[in-house]
């Protein structure tokens, strides 16, 4: 069995800061030794990686992607392929995909389409989690199938009539199923019905440019929304997980329940720490790349995110990427912002960006990898396999460099899409090494990984319930 030596790093988990050797065998961690000790020393292997003055992390675990997603007459220009190898050169080594299922069909044959996709094709691995857009007795009696299988987690829509939107009724039962089964149900938390009203009279008024797009979908309307998901989880007994958190007000509701014992749990995205209205509003056409539902916000929700983040109220971030290309998709839109495709790319991005947020005091090393590798592993019962470094888990492991400087562009970004999001942005700290279960992915600005190395992971239930 090949063996793997990792000296001189300094180890970053979720629970401890220590420098240390970490030595792998084979897939996976088998022991840590303090850098110079008797026992770290005696160890011999294969390989070395140097990993002096560098971080020594967990592979990062983003639990919110969208691959090769359908949506308004077109496709997330990401196929599990590049997408994967993206975020592999991100330091992310674990991603949980959204599968589909279409009205008037399975959850079954939704989820053999994301398998199909999928398999052989991801450069890291990967899980699925199942949009549930058809709740009927068939479908609520397909979760507790998906669950035992290790699918164990459902996401719902209150926006987007016609396409995925379920009533509170549905909602209702859905939360019920997964209050039995153990299915953690997710939510997209905005009044779909009130914004499609509000669609309807800013086109008619001649309001089509895309920072009409957030003007729309008003934050009252995602508040509301948040409050009524969790209420409705409230009378179901059953846990409840919020993406995409975009809205201080949203994250007040959140942090209300959490404070009357629910179990409520609240995600939000890079784009909502980072970018703002200011993007939605630049000149030309050029908003449109930063369409994304929920929509960015003022800048003044960014604080309250963050603060959301180092209290607990938030507990996870993941990228919802579901990238568009401007040229050919974005442009669909152009005259009529209710047509531009809804999503961005980010998932290279989230590690690094997040590491910007330590640079800049907003959150500790520690949260760091809590909120980006341990927190998600948790919450869709991929710990301690994923998310940590530790003898036993997965040898997901990053090295990383907290000193360089490197600038994001689309010039050097390796997502399938043709602008970045944070295009100009200077941060410091820049991924080295990857490893994807014991297999050095990513070296030296190298990608060394293939197709099919990754894996599908079944999961457990959410590790956060008793």
């Amino acid at each position: 069995m090949n063996r793997t030596v990792i000296r001189g790093g300094l180890v970053v988990t979720a629970a401890e800061e220590m420098h240390a050797d970490v030595l792998i065998e084979g897939e996976k961690v088998v022991a840590l030794a303090a850098y110079g000790s008797a026992a770290a020393e005696s160890w011999t292997a294969e390989k070395v990686l140097d990993a002096r003055g560098l971080y020594v992390i967990p592979g990062g675990v983003d639990a919110h992607t969208h691959m090769e997603l359908p949506f308004g007459g077109t496709f997330a220009s990401d196929t599990f392929e590049t997408g994967t190898r993206a975020a592999a050169w991100g330091g992310t080594t674990t991603i949980v995909d959204f599968a589909v299922q279409s009205v008037g069909s399975s959850l079954r044959e939704g989820l053999d389409a994301w398998h199909e996709k999928a398999q052989g094709n991801c450069a890291i691995d990967y899980g699925f989690h199942m949009i549930l857009a058809d709740v009927t007795e068939h479908s609520l009696k397909e979760m507790d199938l998906l669950v035992a299988e290790g699918v164990t987690s459902f996401k719902l829509f209150m926006a987007y009539p016609g396409v995925f939107y379920s009533d509170d009724g549905k909602i209702l039962r859905a939360m019920q199923r997964g209050a039995g089964n153990g299915g953690l149900i997710m939510m997209h938390a905005e009044n779909g019905i009130a914004i499609d009203v509000l669609v309807e009279q800013a086109l008619a008024a001649g309001r089509t440019d895309p920072r009409h797009h957030g003007e729309v979908r008003r934050e009252i309307l995602e508040a509301e929304a948040t409050h009524r998901a969790v209420k409705l989880a409230q009378v179901a007994g059953a846990p409840l997980y919020v993406v995409h958190v975009s809205a201080a007000s949203a994250v007040d509701e959140l942090a209300a329940a959490r404070r009357q014992g629910l179990d409520v749990f609240g995600e939000t995205c890079p784009q909502y720490l980072f970018l703002s209205t200011d993007n939605l509003a630049e000149p030309g056409f050029e908003g449109a790349k930063y369409v994304c539902s929920t929509p960015l916000r003022p800048r003044e929700h960014q604080d309250a995110l963050w603060r959301a983040l180092r209290t607990g109220d938030l507990q996870v971030v993941s990228t919802d990427h579901c990238p568009f290309c401007f040229a050919g998709q974005k442009e669909l839109g152009r005259g009529d912002f209710s047509k531009i495709p809804n999503g961005l790319p980010g998932v290279e991005n989230r590690m690094d960006l997040l590491h910007q947020a330590v640079v800049e005091g907003r959150i500790s090393r520690r949260r760091w990898i809590e909120i980006a590798c341990a927190a998600p592993a948790r919450m869709f019962g991929l710990y301690p396999r994923k998310g940590t470094i530790a003898p036993g888990a997965d040898a997901d492991v990053v090295l990383y460099d907290p000193t360089v400087r490197q600038t994001l562009s689309a010039a050097t970004h390796h997502m399938n899409v043709d602008y970045s999001a944070y295009e100009g942005k200077e941060i410091t700290g820049k991924v080295r090494t990857v490893l994807s279960r014991g297999t050095v992915v990513i070296e030296a600005d190298a990608y060394l990984g293939r197709a099919g190395h990754g894996r599908f992971q079944p999961r457990a239930t959410c590790q956060y319930l008793a």
